[in-house]
């Protein structure tokens, strides 16, 4: 009752800012000498008091707020331990713990508190993030865990399922009996997982929690054909592919068992996909230095086979249980000094194009288990910091994303980078700041070429390369044939809940999106494209509905 009526006192003093809400939390609960509460508790209790006056108090009170300000709730999953084919001379192996994973990892310690189970993980990881003051009603599903298509298909469709059924009914409790019970996937058939999984997604279209994307994590030498359809099938959007480096020495010398056919190959079949694609590079590998490093990088965007949409940068780091440790300790192998990295890293921000997004720097490993190697936590920080004080700005799309910032019309300006990739042309849409520093929506659009049809869409951006065994793709994918594609569309700023679009503040909701999308349609249209497919979210497929697009397949179409 007493904590009650404080934070009641805390509502009509109406602080305007963190400090002015600490210091008032601080003088009330001495004066009634009591002990403070965190602020995950007055937030429960600030929400049953239904007050009014407004969303600045909730701002204050939330946790990690960046979490959800790029426009989605973040929801990462972990897979069970589960035997690798790779044998990498960099990764840990943890016994019961997924392969280059350890077990003081903060994801990896959720799973384990939940044995692993992705009903329980997205449950908990929905309450944890709700009662830190954040919208979690659009989930970008992250299944992290090693090679994901080296697990048994039943594994990866009940896994799926589970994540997908956990959204649909979550409602503060957790229903154990339920989720237990369905734990044995083994002994049901791979077409009763695959008919519980598509009845898991047409619920989720339309649930309160909706899984607006699902990412995948693989190794570039198990992407072909078949394996893009289970990923379709499952309902993935992005896939994670570990790259390292584009140097098949470097690849050989660390035992990676891949090399750069694979990482074109499997690049340009998840492109013609429509998948967002992410590369995980690791510069400061045994056998590279930071001016190969830099060059490789360089090549990445500069070379059409390559050019991801998106980037981790793992720096290579030395931990126990791993063969590099073995070389480190033997005097085999020395990682780069702090500054060396520093300095490497700041070449490479500089260096990333407008249409890239830069989503990790460092892996999220306590320093407690770096032997040897980067133990700068904060390295993202000191970066931005050392390009500030150069009067340059990352042209990253996570540097740049309009997050709280306020949205007014003539801010924004259409810009349209246009690039080669693979079998076809990239067109980077984006409402942006007319200085380009603040990103506050951006569209993927893919003009791709036909083998055999070339010349009536788009000469200039006629293949250098044709890969075996690509040509047939459009079989197994008849709904893309002859179509453009919409690889994303997204919109920055908090999370705006589905029903309320309110909120001057909010970037969300505003049109930025349909202005784009009708843009993408413009330029299909003046490739002759009769038709332009989206590489939908389970659930954003209502939104696409209502700009006239239909579910074929699983992609979202329109006939232009």
């Amino acid at each position: 009752m007493e904590v009650k009526k404080i934070v009641k006192k805390i509502i009509q003093a109406n602080p305007q800012n963190n400090e002015e809400f600490l210091r008032l939390k601080r003088e009330f609960f001495y004066q009634k000498k009591m002990k403070q509460i965190s602020n995950a508790e007055l937030l429960k209790l600030y929400n049953k008091l239904n007050n009014k006056q407004g969303d600045k108090i909730k701002e204050i009170l939330k946790k990690r707020k960046i979490r959800t300000l790029s426009g989605v709730a973040p929801i990462a999953v972990l897979t069970k331990s589960y035997s690798c084919p790779g044998k990498c001379v960099y990764c840990p192996t943890e016994k019961n713990i997924p392969k280059s994973y350890l077990s003081n990892e903060p994801a990896v310690m959720r799973a384990i508190i939940c044995n692993f189970n992705p009903y329980k993980q997205v449950s908990i990881r929905i309450k944890a993030l709700e009662a830190n003051g954040h919208n979690v009603e659009k989930i970008e599903l992250i299944v992290m865990g090693g090679t994901w298509s080296f697990f048994s298909k039943k594994y990866q469709y009940w896994f799926i399922k589970e994540c997908f059924r956990s959204a649909n009914e979550y409602n503060n409790e957790l229903r154990i009996t339920n989720y237990e019970l369905r734990n044995n996937y083994s002994k049901l058939k791979i077409k009763e997982l695959k008919k519980e999984l598509i009845k898991e997604q047409k619920k989720n279209e339309k649930a309160k929690y909706r899984i607006v994307g699902l990412t995948l994590e693989t190794r570039p030498d198990y992407i072909n054909e078949k394996e893009i359809i289970n990923f379709r099938n499952l309902g993935c959007t992005r896939v994670e592919i570990g790259v390292q480096a584009i140097d098949d020495k470097i690849l050989k010398l660390n035992r990676r068992g891949s090399d750069i056919k694979d990482i074109i190959r499997a690049t340009k079949l998840l492109r013609q996909a429509g998948f967002k694609i992410c590369y995980h590079l690791m510069p400061n590998l045994p056998g590279s230095t930071p001016a190969k490093d830099l060059a490789l990088f360089k090549k990445i965007f500069s070379n059409r086979n390559f050019r991801p949409d998106q980037i981790k940068i793992y720096p290579c780091a030395v931990v126990k249980g791993s063969r590099l440790y073995g070389w480190w300790k033997r005097g085999k192998y020395k990682p780069y000094a702090d500054k060396q990295l520093e300095n490497l890293l700041i070449k490479m921000k500089k260096a990333v194009p407008y249409y890239v997004r830069i989503i990790r720097l460092i892996r999220d490993i306590p320093t407690v288990s770096i032997e040897a190697g980067n133990k700068i936590s904060n390295l993202r920080q000191v970066l931005q910091k050392r390009l500030l004080d150069e009067g340059v700005v990352c042209k990253c799309i996570r540097c740049r994303e309009a997050r709280n910032r306020e949205i007014k019309q003539n801010d924004l300006k259409l810009f349209i980078e246009k690039y080669q990739a693979g079998d076809g042309t990239e067109y980077f849409l984006s409402f942006e700041s007319k200085d380009r520093k603040i990103l506050f929506a951006f569209l993927r659009l893919r003009i791709p070429n036909f083998k055999n049809n070339i010349s009536p869409f788009d000469k200039e951006s006629a293949p250098h390369l044709m890969l075996k065994g690509v040509g047939g793709f459009y079989n197994n994918f008849p709904e893309l044939k002859n179509s453009a594609i919409i690889r994303e569309l997204h919109t920055y700023g908090k999370i705006v809940p589905i029903k309320n679009s309110k909120g001057k503040s909010a970037v969300q909701h505003k049109g930025l999106g349909k202005r784009l999308m009708l843009k993408a349609e413009e330029i299909a249209k003046q490739k002759r494209f009769k038709k332009i497919a989206v590489i939908s979210g389970i659930g954003v497929r209502e939104y696409y509905r209502k700009l006239g697009y239909k579910l074929e397949g699983t992609y979202m179409i329109k006939k232009l």
